[in-house]
C-alpha cells in the first residue's frame, strides 16, 4: 500500500473533475479518505491502472512539497476562470473594480483576475494561497454568527483534527509559548483585535483571515505549576464558507506566515 505524506500529494494524482464516482463529494475530499486509509487511490476511476499500481509498488522519488502545491495552484486556477467574478464578490465580501476581485486576507488586499493570476503586496504561501482560492470557489456567503467553536468541534473538524492539531495548534503554541509578546506584533501587522479575558484567557487575538473566516486565538500563561495552554477557535459557520480541507490549509499557512515572523522577531530582539 502506497505511503502518502499530505493531501496535496494525492491530488495531485487526480484529474480534480469533482465527479463523486468515488463516493466522495469532492477530489480533495477523496485525498483526504485516502490519506487517512478510508479510501484506496484505486477507488478514483479517473486514475490509471499504471499509476494506481506504481503507487502501490514502487517506492519511488517524490516530488517535493512546494511543487505539490504549486500544481495543486495551477489545478484551481482552471476551476477560478469558469466563474461569474461579479456575483462572486458580492458574495464572498469583496469588490470587482478593474477587471479583478479583490477580499481581504488578513486585514490587506489580494486580488485575482479572470486568469487567476495574483495580485497582493502580502508575502502568501502555498498553503493561504490554496486557501484563498477555496474561499472564492466555496464560500456560500453565509453571516458570521459570532459564536465560537473549536475546529474539532466544526461538521467535518473530527475527521482532520490530527493533521490540524499537527499542522497548526501545536506549532502556533510552541510560537507563543517562545515569544508570548509576538502577539501584538500579530495584532499590529494582521489588522487583529485585542479580546480581554475572552475565555477568561490571559490574551485572546481576532484575526480575520477571509471576511466571512474569522479566527480567534486565546492563550493561557504558565501559573501556579500549570503548563500555559492555548485553543484556536472558528466562526461556527466556518465551513458554510471555507471547506474544512481549506481551512486546514489557511491554519498550516498561517503558521508558516508566523514561524517567519517569530525568526524576525526574535533577530530584532536579540539586536536589543
Amino acid at each position: 500500500m502506497a505511503i502518502f505524506n499530505n493531501v496535496i500529494e494525492i491530488l495531485q494524482l487526480l484529474d480534480k473533475s469533482n465527479c463523486k464516482k468515488c463516493g466522495e463529494k469532492t477530489c480533495m475530499a477523496f485525498a483526504g479518505a485516502v490519506l487517512k486509509g478510508k479510501k484506496k487511490l484505486a477507488d478514483c476511476p479517473a486514475v490509471d491502472r499504471d499509476t494506481v499500481q506504481l503507487y502501490e509498488d514502487v517506492d519511488e522519488q517524490r516530488p517535493s512539497r512546494e511543487d505539490e502545491l504549486q500544481e495543486a495552484i495551477v489545478a484551481i486556477q482552471k476551476v477560478i476562470k469558469k466563474l461569474d467574478f461579479p456575483e462572486v464578490a458580492k458574495r464572498v465580501q469583496g469588490s470587482w473594480s478593474d477587471e479583478k476581485l479583490t477580499i481581504k486576507i488578513m486585514g490587506k488586499n489580494l486580488s485575482f483576475d479572470a486568469d487567476g493570476k495574483l495580485f497582493t503586496d502580502l508575502h502568501v504561501n502555498s498553503w493561504v494561497l490554496i486557501s484563498s482560492f477555496n474561499y472564492v470557489v466555496n464560500c456560500k456567503g453565509v453571516p458570521v454568527s459570532g459564536k465560537w467553536t473549536p475546529f474539532r468541534e466544526l461538521p467535518n473538524g473530527k475527521d482532520w483534527q490530527r493533521f490540524f492539531s499537527h499542522q497548526c495548534e501545536k506549532p502556533l503554541k510552541k510560537i507563543i509559548d517562545e515569544q508570548t509578546d509576538l502577539l501584538e506584533d500579530i495584532v499590529t501587522l494582521f489588522s487583529g483585535q485585542q479580546f480581554p479575558h475572552e475565555y477568561q484567557s490571559d490574551i485572546a487575538v481576532l484575526l480575520s483571515p477571509f471576511p466571512l473566516v474569522p479566527m480567534l486565538i486565546c492563550y493561557w500563561k504558565p501559573e501556579d505549576g500549570m503548563g500555559s495552554s492555548m485553543s484556536l477557535f472558528f466562526d461556527e459557520t466556518a465551513e458554510d464558507n471555507l471547506s474544512i480541507e481549506g481551512l486546514y490549509m489557511l491554519g498550516t499557512g498561517i503558521v508558516q506566515m508566523f514561524k517567519k515572523l517569530a525568526l524576525q522577531h526574535g533577530s530584532v530582539a536579540h539586536t536589543n
